[in-house]
């Protein structure tokens, strides 16, 4: 039987459901090399850069576009104008797009999840339109019975308020949920920061020591009385 307090599981999108770390770095090394740039840190350096803008969107410091245009303006190091900013970004999106692919363990998980009678939710940090053209294309709209988005929240995970306004939008308290996530600090230290349980998805094994709940593949997610095995 299901545990008699859990009443949802709250999933991360990208990097928990969906493999947007390649699908990212693919794009962007295709892209680069357009724009003559064909080093063997372009994924890195992308992923440095895309992580520090849209944290500052996260902190509401720059709007979704915004954080766009700076990590091409600084990827590429070039001054331009809005415009241009966002025609070169398209050339790495729609690569980047082109790219989503579901993790095999994402559906097998979120039926689990809806099979125990609980709330299959999406709880991301990405923007809500895109997270939710996401979804449709990738055909996990049929699979999700709610998707938030923390674009519509006062800030951000790891922010307490994300956690707990996530939550009392459901309708439910924090030890009524459990969230499952690829990143230790936005997804479970922030969740267990309010009191709400959480489970690392540590595909690649790089937190074994980071004295939290954690498995390799969300088909060792299992919500029953003990609601995770695995290390």
């Amino acid at each position: 039987m299901p545990d008699t307090t859990l009443q949802a599981v709250l999933f991360d999108l990208d990097g928990t459901l969906v493999d947007q770390q390649s699908a990212a770095a693919a794009a962007v090394v295709e892209w680069a090399a357009e724009h003559g740039i064909t080093d063997s840190a372009v994924a890195d350096r992308w992923a440095e850069l895309s992580e520090q803008h849209y944290m500052r969107y996260q902190r509401r410091e720059l709007t979704f576009p915004e954080q766009r245009r700076q990590r091409v303006r600084a990827f590429l190091d070039v001054t331009v104008s809005d415009d241009k900013a966002d025609e070169l970004f398209l050339g790495y999106l729609r690569r980047y797009e082109a790219g989503w692919t579901l993790f095999e363990d994402a559906v097998p998980a979120l039926r689990q999840v809806r099979a125990a009678g609980l709330a299959a939710v999406v709880f991301t940090n990405g923007n809500e339109d895109h997270q939710r053209y996401k979804i449709d294309r990738l055909g996990l709209a049929d699979e999700v019975d709610v998707l938030i988005s923390s674009e519509t929240l006062p800030a951000g995970k790891p922010d307490p308020r994300a956690f707990l306004q996530t939550v009392d939008r459901l309708g439910l308290t924090p030890s009524d949920v459990l969230m499952v996530g690829d990143s230790l600090e936005k997804d479970v230290r922030g969740a267990l920061a309010v009191g709400i349980d959480a489970v690392l998805v540590d595909r690649y094994d790089a937190h074994a020591e980071a004295g939290v709940r954690r498995i390799r593949s969300l088909h060792e997610l299992s919500v029953v009385s003990s609601p995770v095995s695995g290390s």
